[in-house]
């Protein structure tokens, strides 16, 4: 496993993360504890230190917390990213909202304590805002809240989670010097962020956290326009309609393009997100060990060539499927 600085925190995580959004059963169906327990651990085995959580991830913050403290109990530290809510509960966050209204200083504290409580853990590596606007930077009292948790041991580092699709409402954030970390979409449709947020990171020091890196799946290569999902698992609103008819028309264009397998586009989609320099990490959902295996084994220091990144600077896919 290689390792990357998260910004300028002083700490290094391993270039593969973990994202644990899955194992919690809220929205993927078909996660069960014992096989998200044996992946984690297969993933720490393999090198991997961050897994990010959340607290509205279902189960996933005790699952989390269960494996992290058997493994620091044998001497080995794995960070913990987790995630708080906003109190309005509106995803993403909408223009015009006071941060009083979704970030109160109590309310911080409040869901903090309780994913302390459910990890079994005594403090969190990164506490991150599920959600983020620009219209917050320097309003409210978020930021005194967390100067505080820092003094107090609670959390190590600050982060949001950016709004989907969003990239560019965190730039005064990240400009504004009061946050350690931003986790965002990046990845081979959505390119969007390394026109100024991977920039502006890189600049100011800000650690880069992907997520849906894989575009929940769809730059696996197996979604077909007959692809179906279990009742309940949340890719039947994200593929809806005929969603995975695009997805495949495009996964074939970048194939056939790239002249590779489809077999290879997971690792091609991941290798995409490693060779931007400003990215401290990329969380894939991993539930099983078969999982773990195959997408650690990608840290292997062999970026996508620049001929490569090329080909795909022109599969850029602007769309929203989150509506």
């Amino acid at each position: 496993m290689r390792y990357r600085d998260l910004g300028r925190s002083g700490l290094r995580v391993s270039e593969i993360g973990y994202g644990a959004w899955g194992i919690g059963e809220s929205a993927w169906v078909g996660a069960t504890e014992d096989e998200s327990v044996r992946a984690l651990n297969r993933a720490v085995d393999l090198g991997v230190n961050l897994i990010d959580t959340a607290r509205g991830y279902g189960e996933s913050e005790r699952i989390v917390g269960r494996v992290v403290r058997e493994r620091a109990r044998a001497g080995e530290e794995v960070l913990v990213a987790t995630k708080v809510p906003p109190k309005n509960r509106l995803w993403p966050a909408p223009d015009g909202v006071d941060p009083a209204e979704a970030f109160p200083g109590d309310h911080i504290r409040e869901s903090l304590d309780t994913s302390l409580r459910a990890s079994g853990l005594d403090h969190f590596d990164v506490l991150q805002f599920h959600v983020w606007s620009d219209e917050w930077v320097r309003r409210g009292d978020w930021a005194e809240t967390v100067a505080d948790l820092k003094k107090q041991g609670k959390i190590r580092l600050f982060g949001v989670s950016v709004n989907d699709h969003e990239p560019d409402n965190a730039l005064a954030l990240v400009r504004s010097g009061l946050v350690d970390t931003v986790q965002v979409i990046y990845n081979v449709f959505d390119q969007a962020p390394a026109d100024a947020l991977l920039p502006a990171c890189q600049e100011h020091g800000v650690g880069v956290i992907v997520r849906v890196a894989l575009d929940e799946g769809g730059l696996t290569g197996r979604i077909t326009a007959g692809t179906d999902f279990p009742e309940g698992d949340f890719r039947n609103r994200y593929f809806r309609d005929d969603r995975p008819a695009q997805v495949e028309r495009h996964v074939d264009a970048v194939v056939a393009d790239l002249g590779i397998e489809r077999d290879d586009m997971a690792e091609t989609a991941l290798r995409f997100v490693l060779s931007a320099p400003a990215v401290s990490t990329v969380i894939p959902g991993m539930r099983s060990v078969r999982n773990v295996e195959r997408n650690t084994a990608l840290s292997d220091g062999r970026p996508l060539t620049p001929e490569q990144l090329a080909v795909l600077a022109g599969h850029r896919w602007e769309r929203n499927f989150y509506g």
